[in-house]
């Protein structure tokens, strides 16, 4: 199986980005992951932080410590060693109340797909995501592992404001919501579990290399698990792999 080069793309003198690809693939999401792992093993002077995305990682570093060339040379060619895998992370089993005031594009959704709204539930909740990124905004899950035959083109009009907790597709991605904000993704329910709170350690409940399963849940139990989450239970189950 080939591959694609890595990439060394630089971003002024504080930062520097691994491109592995153009495209949302599993594969090379994989990579990503497997690199970041391999660099915090190595714990490498001058790396304040790094952030992974679905096809590369971007390196920010102290350029009083490190020499951004020189460490941009040095991860690029970690990144070309045939690193291995990241073990499969935890599993987070996350309610979501689907349709109605909830998932108020769902009947859209079905209706565009040629389904009924019980179906795209039962696909959508279906599979085992992966957590890619964290990205956007804070806290905000973008999901490889969404059904194909529910991909959707994005809204061509977003939405000024959708509530936090969000449970949304987009493409051929799907999302977990932390905050309030803007949004041209399509609203298949919400969920009660708060995946970014500021004052909370950790604060982000999700990170990249989770997996994801979504529990349909009566719209009843919304009242009951939305205030042991606001009370701070974590509210989502988890397990190690």
């Amino acid at each position: 199986m080939t591959h694609d080069a890595p990439r060394l793309l630089a971003c002024g003198d504080t930062a520097f980005t691994i491109e592995f690809g153009a495209r949302i693939d599993p594969a090379l999401s994989a990579r990503v992951l497997a690199l970041d792992a391999a660099l915090a093993a190595r714990a490498l002077p001058g790396i304040r932080e790094t952030v992974p995305t679905y096809r590369s990682l971007t390196v920010h570093l102290d350029p009083l410590t490190a020499d951004p060339e020189a460490l941009g040379r040095a991860v690029l060619a970690l990144a070309e060693e045939p690193l291995p895998p990241v073990a499969a992370s935890r599993l987070w089993r996350i309610p979501v109340v689907y349709g109605g005031a909830f998932g108020i594009d769902l009947e859209a959704v079905a209706a565009h797909h040629g389904l009924d709204p019980v179906s795209v539930i039962e696909r959508h909740a279906a599979p085992e995501y992966r957590v890619a990124m964290i990205g956007f905004l804070p806290g905000y899950a973008y999901l490889e592992g969404l059904d194909p035959r529910l991909a959707l083109s994005r809204r061509p009009h977003p939405r000024p404001v959708t509530p936090a907790g969000t449970i949304s597709i987009g493409g051929a991605q799907a999302l977990v919501a932390s905050i309030a904000a803007p949004s041209g993704w399509h609203l298949l329910g919400r969920t009660p579990v708060r995946t970014f709170v500021p004052d909370r350690d950790p604060v982000f409940l999700l990170r990249p290399g989770d997996r994801v399963r979504f529990v349909p849940t009566p719209a009843e139990d919304w009242e009951r698990l939305s205030a042991a989450a606001e009370a701070g239970e974590t509210v989502a189950e988890w397990s190690e792999a």
